[in-house]
């Protein structure tokens, strides 16, 4: 398959940016003081031009993995994963901790690991809704779906396009229920950790607190822009704190030496 386009600046150690639904644009809002220390390298997840397209039309976290894999190969980076883009990079990073430097995780549906909590059981069934019906989801649901993740006018009739795109690019795609990345194995290699959320949702607050205690992460909760937790108020500086922290510990060792 055709390599990922990605988009680089600053200068310094490399941090690969992998956004979820929306795009990096908008998924990374409020990183770009780092780019004073660090080499930012932002992926277009495949369906995301100018990535090629997925060849079933809809997001897919296991084609994602093998995209994945092949950028942390060739940068061996410390690595920022937003909602549906932690899927890819924590099967690549399960698979192969030594690709990459550190994990900073923020809010991925990583739902089993919040088994039996009626809130995530809600997100999950609004999500999974939207993502195998598209438009022709239950319109409250649709609403519930886009307020969760933070899409603007949500309220709006008809929707904007740009809400209307987002949803039929992610229509069809692979449900992050059946995701199940090799978790003991990044905290078996010591792999330095931040899960982070936006403190708007007890979901992703509970999922965030089970992701942090398996991982043994750090765990950060940075108010003020919902989802889109890059751009909430102290995030980058607290986010720039941990890599510094984490490119202290030195490389780890590439895969087969």
């Amino acid at each position: 398959m055709a390599a990922l386009a990605v988009r680089r600046w600053g200068d310094g150690p490399e941090v690969v940016l992998v956004h979820g639904g929306a795009g990096p644009k908008t998924t990374w809002a409020g990183l770009d003081s780092l780019a004073e220390r660090w080499t930012l390298t932002a992926v277009y997840r495949r369906g995301y031009p100018p990535s090629p397209p997925v060849s079933n039309g809809g997001q897919d976290f296991l084609i994602d993995a093998d995209d994945l894999a092949a950028v942390f190969d060739e940068y061996r980076p410390h690595v920022v994963a937003h909602s549906y883009g932690c899927l890819g990079t924590l099967l690549a990073a399960g698979q192969d901790p030594s690709l990459v430097r550190s994990l900073t995780l923020i809010e991925p549906p990583l739902y089993f690991l919040a088994p039996g909590d009626p809130n995530v059981a809600r997100l999950k069934q609004v999500g999974d809704a939207v993502l195998t019906d598209g438009l022709a989801a239950d319109p409250a649901v649709l609403r519930e779906f886009l307020t969760l993740s933070g899409s603007p006018a949500v309220d709006a009739d008809p929707l904007p396009d740009p809400v209307q795109a987002a949803v039929r690019r992610a229509h069809g795609g692979r449900l992050p229920g059946a995701a199940r990345p090799d978790l003991k194995a990044l905290r078996t290699a010591g792999i330095p950790a931040l899960v982070a959320s936006g403190g708007h949702l007890p979901a992703l607050d509970s999922i965030c607190d089970a992701l942090a205690e398996t991982l043994a992460a750090d765990r950060v909760t940075a108010p003020g822009a919902g989802h889109f937790v890059a751009a909430a108020p102290g995030f980058a500086a607290r986010l720039n704190d941990f890599l510094s922290g984490a490119a202290a510990v030195g490389p780890l060792p590439c895969s087969g030496s």
